[in-house]
């Protein structure tokens, strides 16, 4: 019989190898696989080939993201073959939730199949798994009973974390997966975000970076400390985790023009920690393509929001998306996409071709685009915004901004921060400040990022 004394048994140390595709919904989750496994036995491993389970968390929302997925399989499928069955294949995320079936049925070599709700009952899988008992795909939307789940404290590495408040979307984009893959807008408590904020504060976090599939929708009741009572929206949330001790920085991200608030536009004026960056999708400029999209908003909407975030906050930096070559864009459309470019004068910008996505609106569509047009249309529309982040960047030369180091740069003894503004930035010389906060005079600017030396050193000098 074990002495009661003696110390409980600890299980033996796997191989985790993740791979992440797509959003920072995506590594979010990633993240918190790691967590659920950690009880297990599971340690991350730097390649599949020193893995003893491989999980591949996907993304439906770029072109081909299936054909990818089943590509990557068949090079598991070999390295499975190699350990003679002894390696586990999972497939996660939002690929899972739509393909979860035909990834099982034209894949013999994965093991499990497990959507972006589920992903907790992993343990529980593994468990069925190795019994050969039950099921071994799981789908089911239950993003409150996740949440639940998922084990209180967070391993993270780095001064940066994200912070998943809310998921789903109810907005039903025509272009759009993620009402089907991700379910209905769903937030979480403030409760529980304060108190993993909390957890990140003390593992030395100093940037929080609240992300939802449309997090501006989150909603919530005001704590019962709060004597106005009542719902809060994003603003009074990131009001609340702004008082929070070792928390320097806050964003948030992805937003849509519809719930842009009038309290989240003046916390950009009023809460010290909340970064002068907004990243708000408008994906075209044309009416007639914002309709047929259903999006809710028209570009006269679009600007007006922008006017009042620059009010509120008149240094902001504005990043945004946008889709070119949907069904029907004419020339007139775009050119239209092309004005409000220049309207509003981006810091960054992410532009895509329109791809189909099976199940979607816009995919039964007429009046497809012709490839070769999408290439020209998108070919103008980045030279376009890249100049505007090249006129950005160097805008920013001589200023003096805090800059939060994360990881070390090419160079020895470099190390690559981001700015309020979310470029990235390389130090010489600056290794000592990694993983904190530290004041920076912009030297030189690109398209892509800036450089710079500390103020710290040149006061020393």
């Amino acid at each position: 019989m074990a002495d009661a004394n003696s110390p409980a048994v600890q299980p033996k140390t796997k191989g985790l190898f993740i791979k992440t595709y797509g959003c920072q919904m995506n590594v979010y989750d990633s993240e918190r696989m790691r967590d659920v496994l950690k009880p297990l036995g599971y340690e991350p491993v730097d390649a599949p080939e020193q893995a003893d389970l491989v999980v591949l968390n996907t993304c439906h929302i770029r072109e081909k993201a299936t054909e990818k997925v089943f590509s990557e399989l068949g090079r598991l499928r070999e390295l499975k073959q190699e350990t003679g069955g002894v390696l586990r294949i999972a497939v996660a995320g939002c690929v899972a939730q739509a393909e979860g079936e035909e990834i099982m049925r034209r894949e013999p070599a994965v093991d499990m199949v497990v959507g972006p709700q589920a992903y907790h009952r992993l343990p529980e899988m593994i468990a069925r798994l190795a019994r050969k008992t039950g099921d071994v795909l799981e789908t089911d939307f239950a993003a409150d009973e996740k949440f639940d789940a998922l084990p209180k404290s967070r391993q993270v590495d780095g001064p940066s974390a994200f912070l998943s408040v809310q998921e789903g979307c109810d907005k039903f984009c025509s272009f759009c997966v993620v009402p089907y893959t991700r379910g209905a807008e769903y937030s979480r408590s403030v409760d529980a975000i304060v108190a993993e904020a909390r957890e990140l504060a003390r593992q030395g976090v100093r940037e929080v970076v609240l992300i939802g599939q449309n997090v501006n929708a989150w909603h919530g009741a005001a704590p019962a400390h709060d004597p106005k009572g009542g719902e809060w929206g994003l603003g009074g949330l990131i009001r609340h985790v702004a008082k929070i001790g070792g928390i320097e920085r806050i964003r948030y991200t992805t937003s849509h023009p519809s719930d842009m608030e009038d309290d989240l536009i003046a916390a950009h004026g009023e809460v010290e920690q909340l970064a002068p960056f907004l990243h708000l999708p408008v994906q075209a400029g044309s009416d007639r393509v914002l309709k047929a999209m259903n999006r809710k908003h028209t570009a006269e909407d679009y600007l007006r929001i922008i006017e009042r975030v620059r009010l509120a906050r008149p240094d902001i930096a504005l990043a945004s998306d946008f889709i070119v070559g949907f069904p029907g864009e004419t020339e007139k459309d775009f050119e239209d996409t092309l004005a409000l470019v220049k309207a509003v004068g981006f810091a960054q910008a992410y532009s895509f071709k329109y791809s189909p996505r099976p199940g979607t609106p816009a995919a039964g569509m007429q009046l497809q685009v012709d490839e070769a047009v999408k290439d020209e249309r998108l070919a103008r529309l980045q030279r376009l915004i890249n100049d505007q982040a090249t006129s950005f960047n160097r805008a920013t030369i001589g200023r003096r901004m805090k800059v939060l180091f994360t990881r070390k740069g090419k160079r020895e003894g470099q190390a690559l921060g981001y700015s309020p503004y979310m470029q990235p930035v390389h130090v010489d010389e600056a290794m000592h400040v990694s993983n904190r906060m530290a004041e920076v005079e912009v030297l030189d600017a690109t398209m892509s990022s800036l450089k710079g030396r500390l103020v710290e050193a040149a006061a020393l000098a």
